[in-house]
């Protein structure tokens, strides 16, 4: 089995400050770090540690930030194909660490939303049946429907994590097997009773320092959060995905409490770290998380 995750790709700007500021406001901040990050490449990044073959493709410009992107996802285990995007900016986020572990992330997406449907489509002709198809929010309407009809003709299982929501992604439910949520984006959404009407096979909520809850029709499954003192909850989420679908995929399960587990276990070594891919668990320590119960 094999995982293509279609996203973005980024470098994080990390700036910590004490509270967020109010409209108008000038304040002080402090640099934190520079970090490979986008959606698309922490989910990939984190599933290649886990040692479940990923194929990442995500767009960048032809410039120096495209550059840098391209040297740093070259020291990991994933496959990466990166779409070199004549006249467009490489995307870039910049992060405020709010004093009480928060964060607000500002990204831009004109590489990203820049992508085809074409591009989408190409990036599965490799994958058979059972393989997994991962997707966020970055991408334009037309592109990220293309890779779910696409990975649904082929016979793949689709996840989707809608961050930063978009309105399209209400008519895209029927051809998302597994929904990943946060707490504000399940209220944005309906709730999961919601998402599971439309279509969508089971819902995972992450609810932070609380746990998280997967969601399918008759069942529900409660995992609580693993103990770690906050640094910096930038890419918590997002490797908390990427372990839990790996985990169920290496194992040829579907998603179970253990999955949940193993992905709270990675998001509590983020959390604990400053940085975005930097701070998830390397391969070593990703391959203790995974032999754990």
């Amino acid at each position: 089995m094999k995982a293509f995750v279609i996203g973005n790709a980024a470098l994080d700007e990390t700036v910590s400050v004490e509270d967020f500021p109010r409209p108008g406001a000038s304040i002080f901040g402090r640099a934190l770090s520079q970090d490979l990050g986008g959606k698309g490449v922490n989910q990939a990044v984190a599933i290649a540690r886990t040692g479940l073959a990923c194929h990442l493709v995500a767009a960048v410009g032809q410039d120096a930030r495209g550059r840098e992107i391209a040297a740093r996802l070259a020291a990991e285990p994933v496959m990466a194909q990166l779409i070199a995007l004549p006249g467009v900016a490489t995307d870039n986020s910049i992060i405020l660490m709010a004093g009480h572990g928060e964060n607000a992330v500002i990204t831009t997406r004109a590489a990203a939303g820049a992508m085809t449907p074409d591009h989408a489509t190409a990036a599965l002709a490799r994958a058979v049946p059972g393989d997994l198809l991962v997707l966020q929010g970055n991408l334009g309407a037309d592109t990220t429907g293309a890779a779910l009809r696409d990975a649904r003709a082929r016979g793949m299982r689709t996840a989707l994590n809608p961050s930063p929501l978009q309105d399209y992604v209400a008519d895209l439910w029927p051809l998302v097997d597994c929904a990943f949520v946060n707490e504000d984006e399940a209220a944005a959404l309906g709730g999961d009773a919601r998402l599971l009407a439309q279509g969508v096979a089971e819902v995972v909520l992450t609810l932070g320092a609380r746990g998280a809850t997967l969601v399918r029709a008759g069942a529900r499954i409660d995992v609580p959060a693993a103990p770690c003192a906050v640094v910096d909850t930038t890419g918590a989420g997002d490797c908390f995905m990427a372990v839990a679908l790996a985990s169920a995929a290496l194992r040829g399960v579907a998603l179970d409490a253990r999955a949940l587990r193993h992905a709270a276990q990675a998001a509590a070594w983020t959390v604990g770290r400053a940085g975005t891919v930097s701070a998830f668990p390397d391969t070593a320590a990703m391959g203790a998380i995974l032999a754990g119960d």
